[in-house]
C-alpha cells in the first residue's frame, strides 16, 4: 500500500469500533491520525465501556503512525471548532476525515415501531449519529479543503441498496444509517469544486467490542459465535473497513468514488487486501443471498 506519510486524519468517534480499526490502519500507512471519542482513561461517557481514546492512539503508533487522542464531544460546536483549531496550528493541515460517531448501541430497540419506541432515546440516537456529522463537517471542511484532494468518509451500517430494500430495525435507526449516505451524497456534491471526495462507508458484520461481548467470545476464539449465530461465520474484524479506508485514501483516483455508497467487501475485491485472518469476507452479499433468502449458514465463496 503507499504510504500516507505527511498526511493528516481524524477520525471522529475513534474509541472502539470501527473507527479504532480505521485509526489502527491509517496509521500502518504512516498517517499522523487524531482519534476522538468522549472516554478517556480518567471518565467514562454514558457507554460505561472500558475502551478509551488514549489506547486507540497507542494502537495507532504501535501500528507505525502517529495518534494523537483528544476527548471530544462532537455535539458541542466550541469542543469541535477547538479542535479543528488545534489541527490547524499543529499540524498546518487536514487530508481525511472520518465521521464515525454513533454511540447509541444500548439506545436501540429492535424492531419497535415509533409509537412505541422510546422518543427520547430515539431523538438522542439521532443527535449522535447525524447532528454531530454535520457539526464536524462544518468546521473541518475549510481545513479540508484548503489541503486539497481531502478524503471524507461517510460510516454507517449497510449500502445504499440495501437499507433502500430493507427495513432497518427502527425508524430511529432507519433514518440514522440512511442519513450517512445521504450525506455523502451532498457532501460529495458540494466538494466537488474543491478536487475533494465524499464517500459512505459500511462495514460488514463487525466484531466490535460490544458484538463480541454479546456472543460471550474473544477474537481468538470468534468462530465459537456461530454455535449461538451461524451466519456469524461471515463476520469481520474492524481492521478490515480499516484497510478499506486506507486502500481509498491512496488511491490517487479516489475521486471515481465521489457520492457513492460502498462495503468493505466491495472494496476488498478492488483494492485486493484481507482481513487480519486473510480471509476476504463479502458480508452484503452473502446477506442478501444467503442469511435473507432463508439458506443454511455456508460462507463458502464469500469469505
Amino acid at each position: 500500500m503507499k504510504s500516507l506519510h505527511g498526511k493528516v486524519a481524524l477520525v471522529a468517534g475513534a474509541t472502539r469500533g470501527a473507527g479504532r480499526g480505521i485509526a489502527i490502519e491509517l496509521g500502518a500507512a504512516g498517517a499522523t491520525v487524531y482519534v476522538t471519542g468522549r472516554t478517556t482513561r480518567t471518565q467514562r461517557s454514558e457507554y460505561n465501556r472500558p475502551e478509551t481514546i488514549e489506547e486507540t492512539a497507542e494502537l495507532v503508533n504501535r501500528a507505525g503512525g502517529n495518534g494523537i487522542a483528544v476527548q471530544v464531544d462532537h455535539l458541542d460546536p466550541d469542543q469541535v471548532r477547538e479542535l479543528v483549531s488545534r489541527i490547524e496550528q499543529e499540524q498546518g493541515r487536514l487530508d481525511i476525515l472520518i465521521n464515525d460517531i454513533w454511540g447509541s448501541e444500548y439506545l436501540m430497540q429492535w424492531n419497535v415501531p415509533v409509537w412505541e419506541h422510546s422518543l427520547e432515546g430515539g431523538l438522542r440516537m439521532l443527535r449522535l449519529a447525524v447532528e454531530t456529522h454535520i457539526i464536524t463537517s462544518h468546521f473541518a471542511l475549510p481545513l479540508l479543503i484548503r489541503s486539497g484532494n481531502g478524503l471524507v468518509v461517510e460510516m454507517t451500517d449497510g449500502t445504499e441498496e440495501y437499507n433502500r430494500q430493507n427495513y432497518r430495525l427502527s425508524l430511529f435507526y432507519d433514518l440514522a444509517k440512511t442519513s450517512a449516505i445521504c450525506m455523502a451524497r451532498s457532501l460529495a456534491h458540494e466538494l466537488a469544486p474543491h478536487q475533494c471526495t465524499a464517500v459512505a462507508v459500511t462495514p460488514g458484520w463487525m466484531r466490535s467490542e460490544i458484538m463480541l461481548e454479546h456472543y460471550g467470545v474473544k477474537e481468538e476464539n470468534w468462530r465459537d459465535a456461530a454455535s449461538k449465530e451461524p451466519h456469524f461465520l461471515i463476520s469481520e474484524t474492524p481492521r478490515f473497513v480499516g484497510r478499506a479506508i486506507a486502500a481509498l485514501a491512496v488511491d490517487p483516483q479516489v475521486s471515481r468514488w465521489n457520492g457513492q455508497s460502498l462495503s468493505s467487501g466491495q472494496l476488498a475485491k478492488e483494492y485486493g487486501f484481507h482481513d487480519l485472518d486473510g480471509s476476504r469476507p463479502d458480508c452484503w452479499r452473502y446477506i442478501v443471498e444467503v442469511q435473507d433468502a432463508g439458506k443454511p449458514a455456508d460462507v463458502t465463496g464469500y469469505r
